[in-house]
């Protein structure tokens, strides 16, 4: 709370590019405190973007609203986490078609990605509405074409999980020290289906998908519309 409210020490370098909220003067510093002691809310003040999905690629991306503006002029091209940052960032700002003011490339896909999860849609009938809905937008619009080239732009904002081989009777997982075991311990059932003349690679029975916890919580916090919730 003594860092918050009265920062870290005089003429401090912001560091801007590691995660630091950008304030550009005394003054903003004094109507944030003034404001409020709250981080999330600081973070809110700091950011004027009232794009919803250009604010969902900072917070998946650890970066504050500041960042991609002040950006220093180098001439060393961007690591690949970062041109994937400035690509959705990009997207996030980008009209679906000329002249559109309502949605951006990024808000469509969002907004679709979430009618299929909500209501099960399998990727033949997403690829079926979007081949509809792109017939009917304007010639030039930058809709993802189908669920492969949608899922590849939303990657970046993804959290991943591990598969992890499992006995197809939910006895063990071939896990840590039984990750090389080709056979239940407890059943002896196979761990791999029998190869076949089209199938010459091992492949598991069942597998499980396991989403790591620790990421899911760090994001909870990174964002400023969660982050005071959970703590």
């Amino acid at each position: 709370m003594h860092l918050l409210t009265k920062g870290f020490m005089q003429d401090y370098l912001c560091w801007y590019a590691h995660g630091e909220l950008f304030v550009p003067n005394e003054s903003m510093v004094e109507r944030v405190v003034g404001l409020t002691s709250s981080a999330s809310n600081m973070h809110e003040v700091g950011n004027k973007n009232s794009n919803r999905y250009r604010n969902m690629v900072m917070d998946a991306m650890r970066m504050s609203e500041g960042n991609a503006s002040e950006f220093p002029n180098i001439e060393e091209e961007p690591n690949a986490d970062a041109a994937r940052f400035f690509d959705l960032l990009k997207d996030s700002d980008e009209p679906l078609w000329d002249g559109c003011t309502n949605h951006s490339k990024l808000s469509a896909v969002a907004q679709v990605f979430t009618l299929k999860s909500d209501h099960g849609l399998s990727e033949a009938g997403y690829d079926k509405i979007i081949e509809w809905a792109r017939s009917i937008l304007p010639e030039g619009n930058k809709l993802k074409e189908n669920f492969y080239a949608a899922k590849s732009m939303m990657k970046p904002l993804s959290l991943g999980y591990q598969k992890i081989d499992m006995c197809p009777n939910f006895c063990m997982l071939y896990y840590l020290e039984n990750a090389e075991l080709t056979e239940c311990m407890t059943c002896e059932h196979s761990r791999y289906e029998p190869r076949t003349r089209r199938v010459k690679t091992l492949v598991a029975y069942k597998k499980l998908r396991y989403f790591p916890i620790t990421p899911r919580l760090q994001r909870l916090f990174m964002s400023p519309s969660t982050g005071e919730h959970m703590t």
